[in-house]
């Protein structure tokens, strides 16, 4: 009979552990989604057009680049600040360079300080929402459009906020054999990818 007691505990056991595993590897996008959803941690929220608002009042954005220690890309901001109404779309651009002698894939990763100010900035078209490739020698310029939510002025906890930093780190990515076969290619003999 305890033999019985003791494999039940096992097997009780071993579910515990499998459900803490499980919630474990789910907790890193479930905390993305609940990020990008909230604008919590100053995820930025994404929009499919702009404010139909614009206030008289001004707002300061900031720009900040940043690559990956061992990514091998130049990235910067092709402007520091910008002052813009609240409500008013926003175009900024970011410049990639890649100096290598091989295709280096990247991807994006970014937050907006201070992070009261996260729900209340709003995306509506990023080049961080797709895998970039950069050939050898290739430099784009990579644009972001956005506009600051115009409920930023009515918020308890971002009524303070005068500047907002937007900042993007990029991170390099495998390239696959797909990527490679799948750029196309300008007269000058640069891929054009994204």
């Amino acid at each position: 009979m305890s033999g019985n007691a003791d494999n039940r505990v096992a097997f009780k056991l071993l579910g515990l552990v499998a459900v803490m595993l499980s919630l474990s590897f789910a907790s890193i996008p479930l905390y993305d989604w609940f990020c990008r959803v909230t604008g919590y941690g100053g995820t930025p929220l994404e929009a499919d057009a702009g404010s139909d608002v614009i206030l008289d009042k001004t707002i300061k954005v900031r720009f900040d680049a940043n690559v990956e220690r061992d990514m091998e890309w130049e990235f910067k901001p092709l402007q520091r600040e910008v002052e813009l109404k609240i409500g008013e779309t926003g175009l900024a651009f970011y410049e990639a360079y890649n100096p290598t002698d091989r295709p280096i894939a990247g991807s994006a990763s970014f937050n907006v300080t201070p992070y009261s100010a996260g729900e209340f900035f709003i995306k509506i078209d990023c080049f961080c929402f797709e895998e970039q490739i950069l050939e050898p020698g290739q430099r784009v310029d990579m644009p972001v459009t956005y506009f600051v939510d115009p409920d930023i002025v009515n918020a308890v906890e971002a009524s303070y906020v005068k500047t907002i930093t937007l900042s993007y780190t990029f991170y390099e990515i495998d390239l696959t054999e797909t990527d490679v076969t799948l750029a196309p290619v300008l007269s000058d003999g640069v891929s054009d990818i994204n």
